[in-house]
């Protein structure tokens, strides 16, 4: 399909640089296909869709501070400074990275993150070897260290890399430590958060237990790659990044239970969404699953398991719009996404919500 069919105009205002307050406060949009409705509401209002036995699945990854900022250090060279966004773990000392400037690194350069020329009480840092260049300034770093002495490090060393939209406009903080974690984060790895998942609080896990409404949780560790723009003018000639995932045998038995006595797969993000459909076989049982998924849903996918979608309001050409638009229809998503903008809805990472119901 052609990529501009999902392009759109979106105004400054309507993107959002902080979150609501409380998160479960934020809008929601509900929009039905099947029955040509779209309403608006609030977060919290989320029970009131969903029927007691549906499962909501939540991606628990925990974002780390995978920002790395330092120094090339090539002998006869000028110092030059780099910046490295560690996107996919590639095993105990290794990570894939998006670099910049990416043209002026080499494989076997070696780069020193932390470092600060003018920090006479020596600031601790980590150095790494460029083993790889590839595409797009993408580079396979290996550490001088691995394994949990290199999580350390990185935490050290590294900080939260917000959403391009937002550190354009503005540095991060404290505050951000804490607004882009969800509150049930649990395994480390990601890059960028599961943004849907955001607006949860314990308030709204309390309702949504009252409603009888299942908790599940997977794990696909987000990469840098979400935020890249889709550069090809078709959506055949895209290549999506990898990101590794898990969902353990005791998830899927209890989901196909779900599913087999008539309840709901309701995914929290695209995140969960890919990941429930990678380990989906064509039969619609969700199988365990450990590994890496590159799946790249567009208008036309045939959905396998997941019935609703909760998720953010997406960038324009993105492959998560795309994704929604498979979910939903692409004129639907068109037209939901024109009221968002109209009525005022806050777009992006630490913006409101929708709730979509697939199309059958």
């Amino acid at each position: 399909m052609r990529v501009d069919l999902f392009d759109f105009d979106l105004p400054e205002e309507n993107i959002a640089l902080r979150p609501a307050n409380p998160r479960d406060s934020a809008r929601l949009l509900v929009v039905d296909p099947n029955t040509d409705r779209m309403t608006d509401h609030q977060v919290f209002d989320l029970a009131s869709f969903l029927k007691p036995g549906d499962a909501l699945v939540f991606n628990d990854t925990r974002v780390i501070p995978a920002q790395l900022e330092g120094i090339r250090l090539r002998e006869g060279a000028q110092e030059t400074s780099v910046s490295a966004t560690l996107h996919m773990r590639a095993d105990a000392s290794r990570w894939k990275a998006f670099a910049r400037p990416g043209k002026r690194i080499k494989a076997g350069d070696r780069i020193r993150f932390g470092y600060e020329r003018d920090n006479a009480c020596g600031l601790a840092w980590l150095e790494a070897t460029v083993e790889e260049k590839g595409e797009e300034g993408e580079i396979t770093l290996l550490f001088d260290v691995s394994g949990p002495a290199l999580d350390e490090a990185i935490a050290s060393v590294g900080h939260i890399p917000l959403p391009p939209y937002i550190a354009a406009k503005r540095p991060e903080d404290m505050q951000d430590q804490e607004d882009y974690q969800t509150i049930y984060a649990r395994e480390k790895g990601a890059v960028a958060a599961p943004t849907a998942g955001l607006h949860f609080t314990p308030a709204l896990f309390e309702a949504l237990d009252k409603a009888g409404i299942e908790r599940h949780f997977v794990t696909l560790h987000v990469g840098a790659g979400t935020f890249l723009p889709v550069k090809a003018d078709d959506t055949e000639d895209h290549k999506m990044h990898l990101e590794i995932g898990y969902v353990s045998d005791e998830t899927a038995e209890k989901l196909n239970v779900v599913k087999a006595r008539g309840g709901r797969i309701v995914c929290v993000g695209t995140t969960s969404l890919r990941l429930i459909e990678s380990a989906a076989g064509d039969d619609g049982q969700i199988r365990p699953w450990s590994g890496a998924t590159g799946i790249f849903i567009t208008p036309g996918y045939r959905f396998k398991a997941v019935d609703i979608l909760m998720t953010n309001f997406h960038l324009p050409k993105s492959t998560l719009f795309m994704l929604v638009s498979a979910f939903c229809g692409l004129e639907t998503m068109r037209a939901a996404y024109a009221h968002a903008i109209e009525t005022g809805y806050r777009f992006y990472s630490y913006g409101d919500s929708s709730l979509l119901f697939r199309k059958v």
